[in-house]
C-alpha cells in the first residue's frame, strides 16, 4: 500500500512563523488572551461600526471583559466541564461570551439566533446544557415558558434589554452579569488540550444535528499552523462578515486576533460600503461573496460606454492569456502539470510579449477596480466552504485580488489545506497544514490512490475533533482505529499534494447508464452566465441531468429591451411589473425565446468546461422565481445550497421534468 501523503513544513513556512507571536506552548484558548493584551494593550481588538453606539474593545479592555464575563458566570454557580448553550450571532459580545465560558472552565454549544425553534431545544437538551446565553430578549421570547423544562441555572441575554416577562428562570442582561462579576476574583481552572471546548452542532439537513465536539488542541493547532498562509501584523484590519459560531470564521478569528489585528464587524447589507471605508487587509469569506462582487463590477462593466466596454473586454482577453501563461511558467497550471522545458519557456516568452498590455488593463483598469471594491489596501481573502468557480478564480487573478481558497469542515477545526500565496494553484484547495495528512481512498475498498486518481478524502491530523458528542456509533463511522476521518468529499491530489475536490460522494447523481457525475464543477461553469444566478443540477436515476435555474432578472430584462421587448413575470411575484405593456411586447420566463436564450447559455459553458464529456450535457430544466437563500432555507449559512430541502420544495416540478 502506498504511504498516505502528509505535508512537511517548508523552510519558508518556518520562517513565516517565526516572525508571528508563539503560541505553542499554550493549553487552552483564554491563555492567548492575557499574552495578547501584553503584546497589544491598547490597540484596537473589536469594532463594529454599526451597532449604535459603535463598539471599540482594546485588547487590555477584552482580556477584562473576558475575565468579568468568565467571573459573573463562576458567581452563577458554573462549575468545570459543565456545558452552556449560546444562541447568537456575529458581534463583540459574541466573542466576549465565548471565551468568558471557556476561561470560566465550561465548554459552551453554539447555534445562531435564527436557527429553528426545535433545533435550539434539541441542542439545549442534548448538549446538557445548565446555562444559557441568548442575543437579545426577541431569542428569549423565541424559545418561550419551555426553558423552565431545562436544568438550567441562568439564561443571559448579550443586550441590555430589560427583561419584561415574568418567569421562574433567572434571567441577567449582559451589564448585570459583567457588573457580578466586577471586582471579583476568578477561581482558577485545570485545562489541557484535551479538554473539551466547544459542541459546534452540524445542520442537520439529513436528520439531527450531530454534536462534533473540539478540544483546545484541535483549535489551537489552527492558532498554530494558519500563519503558513497568511503572516498577519498587529493592526491590520480584518472584516468579519460569516457567521462567529461556525467552525471556520472562528478558528480564523481566533488565529488573527492572537496576531493583534482589528476585526471589523459587517454584514451582507454592508459589506460593500464597508470594504471601501475600512479597507481591510484580510477577510474570511466563502465563494458566494465573491459571486456577489464578481456580478458587481460585471453590471458597472455593463454601463460603461460601448467603446470603454469594448476596451474592457480587450484587456480582460490579453490579461487571461497572460496569468495562462504565466501560470504555465511557473508550473502553477492545474490542466497543464509538469510542462515541459520547451512548454515552459514558450509561456516565459509569451509572458514577457503579453506583460506590457496587461501592465496598461492594471493601470487605467484593474488598479480602479480593485480599489473600488477593496480599499486599495487588501493583501489576501481566505475562502471556504466550497469550491470557487473558474471564472471567478480568473477574473479575480486578472485585476490583482489575492484569494486564497482553503477546505475543512467543521470536524477538522475545520482547516486542513490551502492555498498560499506563492504557491496559489488556482483550481485547488491547496497544500495541507502542517501536521495533516491527506489519503485519497477508493470508495468500495478504501485502497489507497496514487497521485492524479480521484477517489474519496480521508483526512489524520491534530484538528481532527474528538468525535460526536453522545454517539459513539456516528464517531466509529466517521473515524477509523488508525484516526482516519471520512470527510465524505471526493477528490485527488497532484505530485505537490495539492488537493483538488470533485464533489461530495453522496451528492454525486448516478445516471441510469451507470454514470457518476459531480453536480458541483459543472454548475460553477454555469454560473459564468450572465443570466443564471443560481443553479442545482438533479437527475438522480434518469437518463440525463436536469436544473433547477434561479435567473438573473435584471439581466433578462436588459436582453428583452435591447430586443424591444418587455419580460412579464407571472402576476404577485416580489419582481412583477404592476402596469405590463401591451401582451404583444411582451416575453414571459416560460416564452421560447428566453428558454432557447438559456438553453443556449447552459450547452456553451458546459461544453467549454475542462474534462466536459457528452453526460455532463443539461437536459430539461425549469427556472423558478424564489432565489436559494439563508432565510427561506434553501442555502446554509455559509451560503451553500442545501441540496436536500430543495429537492423537497421542488420534487414535483423535479418529477415533471423528466416525464
Amino acid at each position: 500500500m502506498n504511504s498516505p501523503l502528509s505535508y512537511p513544513m517548508s523552510e519558508l513556512e518556518r520562517q513565516n512563523l517565526k516572525r508571528l507571536a508563539d503560541y505553542s506552548h499554550v493549553q487552552s484558548l483564554p491563555e492567548i488572551w492575557a499574552i495578547a493584551a501584553q503584546r497589544f494593550s491598547h490597540k484596537l481588538a473589536l469594532y463594529d461600526p454599526h451597532s449604535r453606539p459603535a463598539i471599540k474593545i482594546t485588547y487590555t479592555q477584552l482580556y477584562e471583559q473576558i475575565r468579568q464575563f468568565a467571573i459573573g458566570l463562576q458567581i452563577l454557580g458554573i462549575q468545570p466541564r459543565e456545558r452552556i448553550a449560546l444562541f447568537s450571532d456575529n458581534s463583540p459580545r459574541w466573542f466576549i461570551a465565548d471565551q468568558g465560558m471557556m476561561t470560566a472552565g465550561a465548554a459552551n454549544a453554539v447555534r445562531s439566533s435564527q436557527a429553528e425553534r426545535e433545533e435550539l431545544f434539541f441542542i439545549l437538551e442534548h448538549s446538557g446544557s445548565t446555562g444559557l446565553v441568548v442575543e437579545d430578549q426577541a431569542t428569549l421570547k423565541k424559545l418561550g415558558d419551555r426553558l423552565t423544562h431545562f436544568p438550567l441555572k441562568f439564561v443571559i441575554l448579550l443586550s441590555d434589554e430589560t427583561v419584561d416577562e415574568k418567569t421562574e428562570l433567572k434571567v441577567l442582561n449582559f451589564p448585570q452579569l459583567m457588573e457580578l462579576g466586577q471586582n471579583q476574583n476568578l477561581q482558577p481552572v485545570s485545562q489541557n488540550r484535551e479538554t473539551l471546548a466547544t459542541l459546534i452542532y452540524t445542520s442537520g439537513t439529513t436528520g439531527r444535528p450531530k454534536g462534533v465536539m473540539l478540544s483546545y488542541g484541535n483549535l489551537l493547532h489552527q492558532v498554530n499552523t494558519l500563519g503558513t498562509v497568511v503572516q498577519p501584523q498587529p493592526e491590520n484590519r480584518v472584516l468579519s462578515i460569516l457567521p462567529t459560531w461556525h467552525s471556520y470564521e472562528r478558528s480564523v478569528e481566533y488565529f488573527l486576533l492572537s496576531q493583534g489585528c482589528t476585526q471589523i464587524y459587517t454584514s451582507i447589507r454592508t459589506i460593500k460600503k464597508d470594504l471601501k471605508e475600512f479597507k481591510p487587509h484580510y477577510m474570511v469569506s466563502v465563494p458566494r461573496i465573491w459571486e456577489s462582487v464578481y456580478e458587481g463590477i460585471q453590471k458597472q462593466f455593463k454601463e460603461q460606454p460601448a467603446q470603454k466596454q469594448k476596451l474592457i473586454h480587450f484587456f480582460l482577453g490579453v490579461s487571461q492569456r497572460y496569468i495562462e501563461a504565466c501560470r504555465l511558467w511557473q508550473n502553477l497550471d492545474l490542466l497543464r502539470q509538469d510542462p515541459s522545458f520547451l512548454q515552459r519557456l514558450m509561456a516565459g516568452i509569451q509572458t514577457l510579449m503579453l506583460y506590457p498590455l496587461h501592465a496598461v488593463g492594471e493601470k487605467i483598469v484593474y488598479k480602479k477596480v480593485r480599489d473600488a471594491v477593496t480599499g486599495g489596501e487588501f493583501r489576501h481573502a481566505i475562502s471556504g466552504g466550497g469550491s470557487l468557480a473558474r471564472h471567478l478564480d480568473d477574473f479575480f487573478e486578472i485585476i490583482g485580488v489575492s484569494v486564497l481558497v482553503g477546505y475543512g469542515l467543521t470536524e477538522t477545526s475545520p482547516v486542513t489545506n490551502a492555498r498560499r500565496p506563492w504557491h496559489n494553484l488556482r483550481g485547488s484547495s491547496g497544500q495541507p497544514i502542517p501536521g495533516t495528512e491527506i489519503r485519497i481512498v477508493d470508495p468500495d475498498t478504501r485502497r489507497t490512490l496514487p497521485p492524479g486518481q480521484k477517489g474519496l478524502v480521508l483526512i489524520r491530523g491534530p484538528q481532527v475533533m474528538q468525535g460526536y458528542y453522545k454517539n459513539p456509533e456516528a464517531t466509529q463511522k466517521a473515524i477509523d482505529p488508525d484516526g482516519w476521518f471520512d470527510s465524505g468529499d471526493l477528490g485527488w491530489v497532484t505530485r505537490e499534494n495539492d488537493l483538488v475536490l470533485t464533489g461530495r460522494a453522496k451528492d454525486t447523481i448516478v445516471l441510469t447508464n451507470g454514470e457518476n457525475i459531480e453536480p458541483q464543477p459543472i454548475e460553477d461553469a454555469c454560473l459564468r452566465s450572465p443570466y443564471i444566478a443560481q443553479i442545482m443540477l438533479v437527475g438522480q436515476d434518469q437518463k440525463a441531468l436536469g436544473a433547477l435555474i434561479v435567473p438573473n432578472l435584471d439581466a433578462l430584462r436588459e436582453w428583452a429591451a435591447a430586443k424591444g421587448l418587455h419580460l412579464e413575470l407571472p402576476e404577485g411575484s416580489p419582481e412583477s411589473d404592476p402596469t405590463p405593456p401591451p401582451p404583444a411586447s411582451t416575453l414571459s420566463l416560460d416564452s421560447k425565446p428566453v428558454q432557447d436564450l438559456i438553453r443556449q447559455e447552459l450547452n456553451r459553458e458546459v461544453q467549454n468546461r475542462p474534462g466536459y464529456r457528452p453526460d455532463d450535457r443539461i437536459g430539461p430544466f425549469r427556472l423558478i422565481l424564489e432565489p436559494f437563500t439563508m432565510e427561506n432555507g434553501l442555502l446554509t449559512q455559509t451560503l451553500k445550497i442545501r441540496r436536500n430541502v430543495v429537492m423537497d420544495r421542488y420534487q414535483g416540478m423535479i418529477d415533471e421534468m423528466f416525464v
